[in-house]
């Protein structure tokens, strides 16, 4: 709730302080302008419709363009410098925007004029915006420093280095404000060394239940040991809580070959958790996928109606299967597909399937072959469930297999599931735990390097498999 309350004050701020801008442009450019096209006076210029409807729209499509440049994603994670360059940024995009949409359409006196036009507009939006941001920013860091509003963590480890970030993250300057719920004992052997050893809260063994009990938002992992296998086995575990994982910066090193890292301003952690993607891209790529799923979907509606009449009237059974996949955070949601097998194919428990299994029916074969079975899978995007292009969603009776070998892929629940990802592209469909483990290694690679030009490749793979018709 504080999260949302945050964002509605940018959002407030944003959208008055575009609205003042715009007015007080349009006194300027009444000067500038307008008193060349007939207007009389300010107050005819100011009434004037399109006047009118520009003071209306245009702070709008301000709070457009900062939604889609990322700045509500993390209200809380701000600072004034940073606020500044991105403030400065969006301004000059949106100018120029309005500036080729709007005010190219009105023909000066002079050229000099639209330099002037577009150094009023910009300066305005740009001052107007950025102390309006500024004012809720300092706000929120007040709150922040006298741990009002703080990320509650965990420090996993009790030891000199957890008592030195324990200091180091509870500073008053420090500009993410955390609040140490407490340590957590990570090995089974107490040392005799009493001057190093700090109290807990609990161990590994119950970490579960004191995460739930203490309300944990992110884990801290600051070890005395210089065992890295240590290190890494310990990671490994802690995926499985889908919580931000962070660590002291030393450790970079070890960790930057097999997973992208991010350092959070302000205190000396990297989060090994994060992926590659920007907020604007998390925005973009959102919308894009809404858009693109009802493009589909009423595009390819006799399309859909076709491949339900042959599923029909190939075998008997429904048209369409739904099983429960655990897709974002975790958490487990209904897939859709057009069915490729006989009725009661799984009758003994989940099976994945083969290259000559005879449980797929002939019409199933040539949809699994062109992709057709994942058409209804676009409805899934639609609701949010899934992405165009993301790492493969898994039952959970496969993911309790997989995780024993590669606990990373809990990973994974970090974003949204792929209709199409890079290991579908690159490897195809996996008969056994073992080849799923193989292809996750592309969806890992993926995870590590997502971008949205990625995302493009990706579905031009896709295309070329449909059309070449490279599915089992």
């Amino acid at each position: 709730m504080k999260k949302i309350s945050l964002i509605i004050k940018y959002l407030i701020s944003d959208f008055l302080t575009a609205a003042l801008a715009w007015f007080i442009f349009n006194i300027v450019r009444y000067y500038l302008l307008a008193q060349y096209n007939g207007f009389e006076t300010l107050e005819i210029f100011m009434g004037f419709e399109h006047v009118l409807r520009g003071q209306i729209l245009i702070p709008f499509g301000w709070l457009i363009l900062h939604y889609y440049s990322g700045y509500y994603n993390k209200p809380f994670e701000k600072s004034r410098l940073s606020e500044f360059f991105t403030t400065f940024q969006i301004a000059f995009v949106g100018t120029t925007g309005i500036f080729f949409t709007v005010l190219l359409k009105n023909l000066p006196g002079s050229f000099r004029i639209y330099y002037e036009q577009f150094t009023y507009l910009f300066l305005l939006s740009f001052l107007l915006t950025y102390t309006g941001r500024l004012f809720i920013t300092m706000q929120t860091t007040r709150k922040i420093r006298n741990r009002s509003r703080s990320i509650k963590a965990f420090i996993l480890g009790n030891g000199e280095k957890a008592q030195e970030i324990k200091k180091e993250i509870e500073k008053p300057y420090d500009a993410l404000g955390y609040t140490i719920q407490g340590l957590i004992n990570t090995s089974p052997v107490i040392s005799n060394n009493r001057k190093i050893q700090l109290p807990t809260v609990g161990n590994m063994d119950n970490l579960e239940m004191l995460i739930k009990e203490y309300k944990v938002e992110e884990l801290i992992v600051s070890l005395d040991s210089e065992n890295n296998d240590e290190l890494l086995k310990l990671l490994y575990s802690l995926y499985k809580y889908k919580l931000p994982i962070k660590l002291p910066v030393n450790y970079s090193k070890l960790l930057t070959g097999g997973m992208n890292v991010k350092t959070i301003a302000g205190i000396p952690l990297i989060d090994i958790t994060a992926n590659n993607f920007s907020e604007a891209e998390k925005n973009i790529k959102y919308s894009l996928d809404k858009l693109i799923s009802v493009f589909v979907l009423l595009l390819l509606f006799p399309v859909y109606i076709y491949l339900m009449i042959r599923v029909k009237s190939d075998s008997s059974g429904p048209v369409f299967i739904k099983q429960e996949r655990i897709g974002f955070g975790g958490k487990p949601f209904k897939i859709y597909k057009f069915r490729t097998m006989i009725e009661e194919a799984e009758k003994n428990g989940p099976s994945l399937s083969y290259a000559d299994d005879n449980r797929i029916t002939p019409f199933g074969r040539k949809m699994r072959k062109y992709r057709l079975d994942e058409l209804p899978q676009f409805w899934n995007v639609l609701k949010g469930d899934m992405s165009l292009v993301g790492p493969r969603p898994e039952r959970k009776y496969y993911i309790d297999k997989i995780v024993k070998e590669a606990p990373y892929f809990y990973l994974f629940h970090n974003v949204r599931p792929g209709i199409t990802s890079l290991g579908m592209v690159k490897f195809g469909y996996a008969s056994n735990v073992k080849q799923m483990i193989e292809r996750m290694q592309y969806d890992r690679l993926y995870y590590e390097s997502m971008s949205l030009g990625l995302d493009v490749k990706i579905l031009i793979y896709t295309i070329k498999t449909i059309i070449t018709g490279k599915g089992i």
